[in-house]
């Protein structure tokens, strides 16, 4: 299976971390397993950059950062779906609905008499 230019560069970055945390004197153990949460390139290099500025006393505090980034990028990535789904929703606003569309009328709906699930 061949990598992906991304595929390449999260694996050079997530060995980068893995020697970067061994060099802080921490297990590389403790490198592998940021970098499986980490996931990105873009939370790798910001936790890269993290080291190399913050230079955290102990594992708890890498650990507190890696939980911070993870936070920020699923924050981020709601924000976008938000974002998306909205966008689509607009879109149906300012188009409407067209009588044409498979779109299921209130009398197609189920009845409430106890006949469906």
């Amino acid at each position: 299976m061949k990598d992906t230019g991304e595929e390449k560069q999260r694996n050079q970055l997530r060995q980068q971390l893995v020697n970067k945390i061994g060099s802080m004197g921490y297990p590389p153990e403790l490198g592998y397993l940021l970098g499986e949460q980490l996931a990105t390139p873009n939370a790798l290099r910001r936790m890269l950059g993290y080291l190399n500025s913050a230079h955290p006393r102990s594992a708890e505090e890498i650990t507190d950062e890696m939980l911070a980034i993870c936070d920020d990028r699923d924050r981020w990535m709601a924000k976008k779906k938000a974002e998306y789904y909205n966008g689509k929703v607009n879109e149906l606003l300012w188009r409407g609905l067209d009588s044409d569309d498979d779109m299921p009328s209130y009398d197609d709906m189920p009845s409430d008499d106890g006949d469906t699930f």
